[in-house]
C-alpha cells in the first residue's frame, strides 16, 4: 500500500467519474467472490389494446431467491387486480425457475398491507424517514424451508 497520504473529499453532488470508480470497483469484487452471472432478470408487464405498458413487475431471481425489485399500476387502473395478476405471474415464473424465497423493499406510503395480503411479511422495519415513513424489507417462502 502506498504510504502516501490520502486526501479525503465528501460531497452532496458525487462527481459521476468517481461514482462510476467505485461501481466498476464493487462489481469486480464481488464477481470475484459469487456467482453473479447466474442472476436472472425476470419482468412481467401489462398491455393496453393499443400496446402501450399500464403496468409491470420487474426483478431478478437467483438460486431459490427471488427479487421484486419495482412494481407499478397506471393511476387510473389501480384498484382493478391488476398489481395482484402482476405479481402472481412473476411469481410463478420464478418458481419454475425453482424460487421458493421471495423479498421485496416498500415505503408504508407505497403498499406493505397489499404485500401482506399477497403472504409477504415484514422481516425488517427501519424507521427514521421523514413523515414518519418506514421502510418495509418483505419476504414470503413457498414450499420447503431453506437453509
Amino acid at each position: 500500500m502506498s504510504t502516501e497520504p490520502l486526501t479525503w473529499f465528501v460531497h452532496d453532488e458525487p462527481p459521476r467519474a468517481d461514482a462510476l470508480v467505485v461501481d466498476q470497483g464493487l462489481e469486480a469484487a464481488n464477481a470475484a467472490a459469487a456467482p453473479l452471472s447466474d442472476v436472472q432478470p425476470l419482468a412481467c408487464f401489462a398491455h393496453s389494446p393499443p400496446g402501450n405498458v399500464v403496468a409491470g413487475a420487474v426483478g431478478r431471481t437467483w438460486g431459490v431467491c427471488c427479487e421484486l425489485q419495482q412494481l407499478w399500476v397506471e393511476p387510473k387502473l389501480r384498484r382493478n387486480g391488476i398489481a395482484s395478476q402482476l405479481v402472481r405471474l412473476f411469481e410463478e415464473r420464478a418458481t419454475v425457475r425453482g424460487c421458493r424465497v421471495f423479498y421485496l423493499e416498500t415505503f408504508s406510503f407505497q403498499a406493505p398491507a397489499f404485500y401482506r395480503n399477497l403472504g409477504y411479511e415484514s422481516a425488517l422495519e427501519l424507521r427514521g424517514s421523514p413523515c414518519g415513513i418506514v421502510k418495509h424489507v418483505m419476504t414470503k417462502r413457498i414450499g420447503a424451508s431453506v437453509d
